[in-house]
C-alpha cells in the first residue's frame, strides 16, 4: 500500500531547508511526496544575499484546485513547517479539514515554527492562528522548548514542567508531542541537548495512558539550517513504521540527525580548513551523501521511559 505525503514547506534552489530537507529521506524510505513550496528562494535567508517569489494563499489554492479538480486529493500524511503569512496559513488550515474529511485516519505532522531561544521570528499574529486553527488539526507536533512554551502559555523549567506542557499540549489535539529541544540540564553534562517525547495510546479496554520518553543528544557547535524539517519527516517517517513506540521512533529519527549533522560538520571544516569557521554554504547539509544512514539509521542515541501514566 503505497503511502502518500503532502509537503507545504518552503523550497530553495541551493542547499536544504523546507521541502528540500523534507522529500529526499521521505522518498528514500519509500513514501511519496507532493510538493506545494510555500516560497521559492535561490537559497535559505543565512546567506549573505538571496532572493526569490513567495506564494500567496490565492495561489497555494489555485494549486489545491487543480489536485482536487483530477480527484488525487487523497493523502495519508500532512506536512507542514515555516509560514509566515496569516492568510496563508488559514488556507492550509482550510485544505487540511478538507483532506481529513476525504480521509479520516489521515494524519498530520506540525512543525510550529515561530522561534527560538525566548525571540519570535514570525509575525506575533501567527500565535492565535497556531493555537486556535493548526494545533487543533495536528496528530504530531514539534515544537521547540520556546514554542510549546507559547501555545501553552507555561515555562519550562523542570522535567516536571516539560511533562505539563506537554499533557496540555495533548488536550489541544495532538496525540504525538515531541519537544526537539528544550534547556533543560543534560544528565549527560552540557554537551548534550534534552528532547522530550509524548505519545498517548488508548489501551482495548478504552482508557488513555501515554508513554513520555526523554533523549540526551550530543550538540554541535554549529549553526546548521534545515534541521529542523529533517527531524520532522523523519518523525512522520519513522512513527509510520512503528506507530505504538515512540521510543523506537524517536531514537531513529534522532540518530538519523546525528549522522547527517556529524557528517555535514566534518565535511565543512574540512572544505573551511583548520581554525576557519565554516560558510552557511559549507555548512548545507549532507543529504544526498547520507542516504544510506537515513534508509538503515545506526542508533546512536537512546530513549528513556520517563513514564507510562494513566488517565
Amino acid at each position: 500500500m503505497e503511502c502518500r505525503v503532502l509537503s507545504i514547506q518552503s523550497h530553495v534552489v541551493r542547499g536544504y531547508v523546507g521541502n528540500k530537507s523534507a522529500t529526499f529521506p521521505l522518498q528514500v524510505l519509500g513514501f511519496e511526496v507532493d510538493s506545494i513550496n510555500s516560497v521559492q528562494f535561490s537559497n535559505h535567508t543565512g546567506y549573505a544575499h538571496w532572493k526569490g517569489q513567495v506564494l500567496t494563499a490565492e495561489e497555494l489554492n489555485v494549486l489545491y484546485e487543480g489536485i482536487k479538480l483530477n480527484k488525487v486529493n487523497h493523502y495519508d500524511y500532512i506536512l507542514t513547517g515555516y509560514s509566515r503569512d496569516t492568510s496563508f496559513l488559514e488556507m492550509v488550515v482550510d485544505i487540511i479539514q478538507e483532506l481529513k474529511k476525504a480521509n479520516p485516519s489521515l494524519v498530520y505532522v506540525c512543525d510550529p515554527v515561530m522561534g527560538d531561544h525566548g525571540a519570535m521570528y514570525v509575525p506575533e499574529n501567527l500565535l492565535p492562528v497556531y493555537k486556535d486553527k493548526v494545533v487543533p488539526l495536528a496528530d504530531i507536533l514539534t515544537p521547540n522548548q520556546f514554542e510549546a512554551e507559547l501555545l501553552t502559555g507555561k515555562k519550562i523549567n523542570t522535567e516536571e514542567d516539560a511533562v505539563e506542557v506537554m499533557d496540555l499540549l495533548h488536550k489541544m489535539g495532538p496525540e504525538t508531542v515531541v519537544l526537539t529541544s528544550t534547556d533543560l540540564p543534560s544528565k549527560q553534562g552540557d554537551q548534550f541537548l534534552v528532547a522530550l517525547g509524548s505519545q498517548k495510546i488508548v489501551k482495548p479496554d478504552g482508557t488513555n495512558t501515554s508513554q513520555k520518553i526523554c533523549m540526551d543528544i550530543p550538540k554541535v557547535d554549529a549553526v546548521f539550517v534545515g534541521t529542523g524539517d529533517l527531524f520532522a519527516a523523519m518523525l512522520l517517517a519513522w512513527t509510520h513504521h512503528h506507530p505504538k513506540d515512540l521510543k523506537a521512533a524517536c531514537e531513529k529519527t534522532v540518530s538519523v540527525m546525528h549522522h547527517v549533522i556529524k557528517r555535514t560538520i566534518t565535511y565543512a571544516n574540512e572544505i573551511a580548513g583548520p581554525g576557519k569557521r565554516p560558510s552557511p554554504a559549507q555548512l548545507e547539509l549532507r543529504m544526498v551523501q547520507s542516504k544510506a544512514d537515513i534508509e538503515n539509521p545506526a542508533v546512536v542515541v537512546e530513549a528513556k521511559v520517563l513514564q507510562k501514566s494513566s488517565h
